[in-house]
């Protein structure tokens, strides 16, 4: 049967509680691993990819930097990256934080500058859409946390916490009053048309949460709720992003408002697939589902097959689920198996 919907509104059926002609697919992977699926199937750009395999990516937009130039290397907070090699893959690491030395509030503001919207030029973001008018749009959204840990340096950040609350607050403040202003513009440039906002914080380990959830609710929630609301009141969706073992502060984020909870290690103490189905599928979609630490990489065309199946059979009983690898696919992966997970997904899910 052929499709009879975009992938937007593919994303919009799922979102809105409706039934799509198929699952809708996503696709999370680094620059190493899309090159090699790429090379794999023949295709030319990510775009004919997409295509090739029937993947309902989301467009996301970005505004164009005009504020002060920048040192090679540096971004808007200051903090410098190298490119750290692992094999045969390359991540981008933070190796300075312009926040570490300074220990109270005054001298953060005596010492840092702050970025700005202003430093954006928010014009262009209609001629960004444009050609991708199928497809979902993501625009705006916040992660200030991760931020902070490379402003402060992760162990200080953490310790931070519990030893200077003080100082996280007025920095989390500041942090999210950018993402505030940053998403509000982009909504003003695109009234109606940004399909969801990413509003993520990564508050689970492999085993556990990597806060209290006393803290999780001091800190985060509050701030996060306030993008969540920004969200609604643009026509947007909220897509909540936290790995690891999450369950016990999850009904926290959903009374806060998210619409989509991603990447569901399913692995991970607390995330069985079933019952996270069975206590919040009438309140959350959920996206993500497969498994890039164990399955993806390692495991063989036939447990990919599987595991798709499973995963249409839990999460997505009676709608609500959008598929997609549970982070970025890794360089190990074998294309044979990133295939694997789009093609039995697409064959066993059109009506």
């Amino acid at each position: 049967m052929n499709e009879t919907m975009t992938p937007k509104e593919r994303w919009l059926a799922v979102l809105t509680g409706a039934t799509p002609d198929r699952l809708p697919m996503d696709y999370w992977g680094t620059e190493e691993a899309t090159r090699k699926l790429r090379q794999h199937l023949g295709c030319t750009t990510m775009w004919q990819l997409f295509d090739r395999l029937h993947i309902d990516r989301v467009f996301t937009v970005r505004p164009r930097y005009i504020g002060p130039p920048l040192p090679r290397n540096h971004d808007i907070y200051g903090m410098r990256y190298r490119r750290i090699r692992y094999g045969e893959g390359v991540y981008r690491e933070c190796i300075s934080h312009p926040l570490a030395g300074f220990e109270t509030v005054e001298e953060i503001e005596a010492n840092y500058t702050w970025p700005t919207a202003d430093w954006f030029d928010y014009a262009a973001l209609p001629q960004q859409v444009k050609a991708k008018a199928k497809y979902p749009i993501q625009g705006g959204g916040s992660e200030p946390f991760l931020i902070y840990k490379n402003l402060r340096g992760m162990e200080q950040a953490y310790m931070d916490l519990a030893l200077n609350p003080e100082l996280v607050h007025h920095c989390l403040d500041k942090l999210f009053a950018f993402c505030h202003e940053n998403t509000s513009r982009i909504y003003e440039q695109l009234p109606g048309q940004v399909t969801l906002s990413y509003i993520a914080e990564d508050f689970g380990g492999q085993q556990s949460l990597l806060f209290s959830p006393a803290m999780i609710r001091e800190f985060f929630i509050p701030r996060m709720k306030r993008m969540i609301d920004l969200a609604h009141q643009a026509g947007a969706y909220a897509f909540f992003h936290s790995d690891g073992a999450i369950h016990t502060i999850l009904p926290d984020m959903i009374d806060a408002g998210i619409d989509v909870l991603n990447p569901i290690q399913w692995r991970c103490p607390g995330m069985d697939r079933a019952a996270l189905k069975a206590a919040f599928g009438d309140k959350v979609v959920f996206h993500g589902g497969m498994d890039n630490q164990q399955t993806l990489p390692f495991g063989t065309v036939d447990d990919v097959r599987q595991e798709v199946l499973e995963n249409m059979a839990l999460l997505g009983k009676q709608g609500g689920y959008i598929l997609a690898p549970c982070h970025n696919i890794q360089v190990i992966t074998p294309p044979e198996n990133v295939v694997a997970m789009y093609e039995t997904a697409y064959e066993h899910s059109r009506r």
